[in-house]
């Protein structure tokens, strides 16, 4: 990429990271996620939780982390503690133990066969989709996303869904299965090429620690200057965020002090 078009990129992040920023006021950081292609290499500043931090995390730990902290990450199969990560990023190949259901069955699942129903839900990766994972806060991101995601809560979450769909009209759809959020937003999002909202998963809230009011969004970033257009259409349409409170109605007190309103009108 030429100097020119790595700034005009630059310039781009920063842009929606305001826009977001202005209109949707998260607690955390917007995120740009990229699954890097072969021969693409991982940004000189982020850190690999094996090498660098001496642990194996969950993909949900990592966003948390460049959420929260501020961090690049860059996760590879080698990084992963997370067995449903591993086979749904194709980090591993699935054996039939997945494959049928084992780890669905008894939890989310009565049988094995509602699990291995379960467990197909769950986006996956091909081998050739497969790829180091990296995340970063969207204006401090060294590479073009795949995928933007942020996390808020549900009125936050409504604001960027009327954003995207400002000039497409139309609903989202979105799949909900209570398991591997990592996998609805980056492989769904990535494969529908289409905004998807995202429930946080069991294992987001355990080992990710997101909060119990906490949604997100995601969309590709190929959206990025419809999302753009979206926040200032509908601004101006009046959808905001805080949620306005409509107050032009006069209060009904208690009837003490109604009476000495009355007293005072009979003056």
């Amino acid at each position: 990429m030429s100097e020119t078009m790595q700034r005009t990129s630059a310039d781009k992040l920063r842009q929606l990271h305001q826009e977001i920023e202005k209109n949707v006021r998260p607690d955390t950081f917007p995120l740009a996620i990229r699954v890097l292609r072969p021969g693409e290499e991982v940004p000189d500043k982020a850190k690999r939780p094996l090498r660098d931090l001496q642990v194996q995390l969950s993909i949900c730990q990592g966003i948390t982390m460049s959420r929260r902290y501020g961090w690049t990450i860059a996760m590879g199969g080698e990084d992963l503690s997370c067995p449903i990560a591993k086979a749904a990023f194709h980090f591993e190949e699935p054996v039939s133990f997945y494959t049928e259901g084992n780890l669905a069955h008894g939890m989310y699942a009565e049988t094995l066969v509602c699990a291995r129903l379960t467990e197909e839900a769950v986006p996956k990766f091909t081998k050739e989709e497969s790829g180091i994972i990296v995340v970063s806060p969207l204006n401090r991101a060294a590479f073009e996303p795949d995928v933007v995601v942020v996390y808020g809560n549900s009125a936050q979450v409504m604001r960027m869904v009327a954003a995207s769909l400002f000039t497409t009209g139309g609903a989202i759809t979105s799949e909900f299965s209570a398991r591997a959020d990592c996998a609805d937003i980056i492989i769904r999002t990535t494969q529908t090429d289409s905004p998807q909202v995202i429930l946080p998963c069991y294992g987001d809230r355990v080992f990710g620690q997101t909060h119990d009011h906490e949604m997100a969004f995601s969309f590709p970033y190929r959206m990025a200057d419809d999302v753009i257009a979206g926040f200032a259409g509908t601004h101006k349409g009046g959808v905001r965020y805080p949620i306005p409170s409509f107050l032009q109605y006069q209060a009904k007190y208690p009837a003490t002090y109604e009476k000495l309103n009355k007293m005072w009108e009979e003056e």
